[in-house]
């Protein structure tokens, strides 16, 4: 499946979720990713994500698609880091 992960956290707890968010999907701008993801891969984030953040304060969003076809991007302004260029 493919997914956009967007995070909101605390300022300590914001190195954690970027290193883990970067073990399974691609960086494409602050506290946001994206990527292709099985289901089990996706469920192991959000528990790992689950021991990070503070649940009363802070907050994980996963939009979930079948595929990136599904999903029309548009980016205005400088596209911070391209998927493109992977081979």
């Amino acid at each position: 499946m493919y997914v956009i992960l967007v995070y909101d956290c605390g300022e300590k707890r914001v190195g954690k979720m970027l290193k883990l968010c970067r073990r399974y999907l691609n960086w494409i701008q602050n506290s946001v990713f994206e990527g292709e993801i099985s289901e089990v891969k996706l469920n192991e984030l959000i528990l790992q994500s689950k021991l990070i953040i503070e649940e009363d304060e802070d907050s994980v969003i996963v939009f979930r698609s079948r595929q990136e076809k599904w999903l029309e991007k548009q980016v205005v302004g400088k596209e911070r880091s391209k998927l493109d260029n992977f081979l």
